[in-house]
């Protein structure tokens, strides 16, 4: 092995002395064109001998689709819910507008099974467990992974344990070059549906290890677009087949991010805070030949995090998260022949979490190995949630949750592995009984585990074999337990258990018109017990309560693959796509007419495909999404049957550096390093005016369009 290394040394060196050698001759050469080359053989070099110890460049167990740099920037995205609708697996609840609802679906297992962290911690809704992601805006989103089961890896919280899917969104970190010790960007977004978008990105270096960030945007848009709105009976008929203009749908919103990024010898940390304000039109459903709502909503969501990693000595590494926050929600429906309603809510949140990892056997190991590289973690967790409210007979719930995870992983040569278990300790408290809920819910510890392996069959190829079993579970929410006259404190927790095999290639050139090659196959079981639903509560259908009721069965495949192609000199082509197939059927009751159908949203097919054309600072990016026929209900009936629909989008971008010259001598000098530079881009989303639904009565808006100023320095 060390012969090896000396060896790939030596020729890093003689690559490097060559290198040199040809820039020093071609200079000789310019400046005397009648010299000849000395020849390099005859020139003697010498150099100490040389030990190199590193660790072989570690693929993670469980693959992690990622969108960063390039591929992010085409996709045309107004929020993360639109990006990450492009990922294998994933299914969007869009309920229209740039101001609707949106949330993900990761493998059918359910939005609240799906965990969603934003720069390494987790975004919490107590009261209803799900994240509304068309929130958050891409302006300064650097890259969006997705990762099935968990992440791969061990040094982390034990809330990273705690998902069946997790989506980690990471804004951008401030990256200073050339000398410089400032960044500013400023962008205006503009387009359709009366957007206007403006944003600024500020950062800078206050000492060599200490840089700070701060940006700010605004949104605006009435939201209102044509729509065309067609209904055919089961028996054919043409219901209906009307244009009208989706109301209602206007949005104004306000987010200001600041940061502070830190750098140690063995360590980094940072804070960050975030705030974000909105208030916003709800378009509703189009039913009963009602075509506009008039329900509203206030928002305001703050929080203050930080994180601190250090190693602290050979092989221990430690890492400590804290969050605080505070979110408050007022809905209102002033529609008397309904219902009025007039309903806020405020969640707090604290958060406390730390991580430790110690290296057992490796190259930096407590004992050293070159071959086998054994972790294992400890890592525990506290948060406390409170929910106040002004709705009647409301309990304001309470409730501290603690969470402890082990885990180790151990790779050797061909062979990885990962297990862990996580323990959850869930205390609620009720501050204010009533006669339906005079006490609080009451949950025994669960544990759950998590076993993960990767096997590379030939050491040299790029060739991966995997699989994982995890088995977690969600609590019910606030909602479900304490909503008043909905609530049940005799809910269960929600399981889920996954089983997933896969394989992986990924295979890189240097030279060629082929540079780089990733295809990666995964087939899945899932099963979801105890799935809570709400069902109606006596003879009417006005009063609900939650249940028990549902249990799933999954089964898909999710096909991803993407290559990148030298086409000439500076001409670069990223093809990616990908392809699921689920089988989602309900197994609640085999009286039911649902029993055995596909539930509700659950395409039995779709694909998305990119690709992206780059020339110098000119790039065209393309974008096309397929979603199958679906059905509203597990009652697999011509009455609940959705038509499948696609999307083509395009954009146009173009980055160039407005030069800066000044007068040297009578000379003028470019400084290309700290030129301003110009960033302009357009895009066409739904080219071809698609008239679609995701949600069933929320039309979706036809074809639409958006231009982008930015200025940076």
């Amino acid at each position: 092995m060390k012969r090896l290394l000396l060896y790939i040394v030596s020729i890093v060196v003689c690559a490097a002395v060559e290198a040199a050698d040809a820039v020093y001759s071609s200079a000789e050469q310019r400046r005397e064109p009648d010299n000849q080359q000395l020849d390099s053989i005859l020139r003697e070099f010498s150099i100490d001998e040389v030990e190199v110890t590193a660790r072989r460049r570690e693929e993670p167990v469980i693959p992690v689709q990622k969108l960063d740099g390039a591929r992010l920037d085409g996709l045309s995205a107004q929020s993360v819910a639109d990006a990450a609708r492009y990922f294998s697996g994933v299914q969007l609840k869009d309920y229209g507008g740039v101001g609707g609802m949106k949330t993900i679906d990761v493998r059918s297992m359910g939005t609240n099974h799906v965990g969603v962290f934003y720069d390494g911690i987790e975004i919490g809704n107590a009261q209803n467990g799900t994240v509304d992601l068309g929130k958050f805006s891409m302006d300064n989103i650097e890259e969006l992974a997705l990762y099935n089961g968990q992440k791969s890896e061990i040094f982390q919280s034990a809330k990273d344990y705690g998902s069946a899917g997790t989506l980690y969104i990471k804004t951008r970190r401030p990256k200073f070059t050339d000398g410089k010790n400032y960044n500013l960007n400023v962008t205006m977004k503009a387009g359709t549906f009366g957007l206007a978008n403006p944003s600024v990105l500020y950062e800078q270096k206050i000492a060599e290890n200490i840089h700070l960030s701060a940006s700010a945007e605004y949104t605006y848009a009435h939201g209102r677009y044509h729509f065309r709105y067609r209904r055919v009976l089961p028996s054919g008929a043409v219901a209906w087949d009307t244009t009208a203009v989706r109301q209602n749908g206007d949005v104004q919103a306000l987010r200001a991010e600041v940061g502070l990024f830190g750098y140690l010898p063995e360590g980094k940390w940072h804070v960050k805070g975030y705030y974000y304000q909105s208030e916003k039109g709800i378009p509703g459903a189009i039913v009963n030949n009602v075509w506009k709502n008039s329900q509203r909503q206030w928002d305001r969501n703050a929080f203050v995090q930080g994180n601190y990693t250090q190693r602290v000595t050979k092989g221990y590494d430690v890492q400590v998260n804290a969050k605080y926050t505070n979110d408050y929600m007022r809905y209102l429906n002033p529609d008397t022949t309904l219902m009025y309603i007039d309903n806020s809510f405020t969640q707090q949140e604290v958060y406390l979490s730390m991580a430790h990892r110690l290296a057992v056997v490796g190259v930096k190991g407590l004992v050293p190995h070159k071959d086998v590289n054994w972790d294992v973690s400890l890592s525990a967790d506290y948060q406390w949630n409170y929910l106040e409210g002004n709705l009647a007979n409301f309990v304001y719930p309470e409730r501290s949750t603690v969470l402890a995870a082990a885990a180790t992983q151990l790779y050797w040569k061909y062979l990885k592995m990962q297990a862990s278990v996580l323990g959850t300790f869930i205390f609620d408290k009720i501050h204010q009984p009533t006669i339906a809920t005079p006490t609080a819910y009451k949950q025994k510890p669960q544990f759950t585990p998590a076993v993960f392996l990767s096997y590379q069959p030939i050491l040299r190829e790029e060739l991966f074999l995997r699989a994982y079993y995890k088995r977690i579970f969600r609590m019910p929410t606030f909602n479900d337990l304490y909503y008043t006259d909905v609530g049940n404190i005799s809910l269960l927790p929600e399981y889920t258990t996954q089983y997933d095999g896969g394989v992986q290639y990924d295979k890189r050139w240097q030279e060629g018109a082929c540079r780089a090659v990733s295809v990666k196959a995964d087939g899945y079981f899932n099963q979801v017990k105890n799935k809570i639903v709400a069902i109606p509560k006596g003879n009417g259908q006005y009063r609900w309560q939650m249940m028990n009721l549902g249990y799933v069965e999954i089964r898909g495949v999710d096909l991803n693959a993407s290559t990148t192609l030298d086409l000439t000199h500076d001409v670069l082509l990223n093809i990616g796509g990908t392809y699921t197939y689920q089988k989602a059927q309900d197994f609640t009751d085999p009286k039911e007419i649902t029993y055995g159908g596909q539930i509700a949203y659950i395409p039995w097919h779709s694909c998305s495909a990119m690709a992206n054309l780059s020339w110098k600072g000119l790039s065209v990016n393309y974008a096309f999404i397929y979603v199958g026929e679906r059905f509203t209900n597990s009652a697999n009936i011509p009455a609940n049957y959705m038509q499948p629909w696609y999307t083509h989008d395009m954009s146009i971008s173009y980055e160039t550096a407005i030069a800066q010259r000044q007068k040297t001598a009578g000379a003028q000098i470019k400084k290309p390093n700290y030129s301003p530079r110009m960033y302009f881009a357009v895009e066409i989303n739904n080219m071809f005016n698609q008239q679609y639904e995701v949600i069933l009565n929320y039309p979706m808006p036809g074809i639409n369009g958006k231009g982008i100023v930015r200025f940076m320095i």
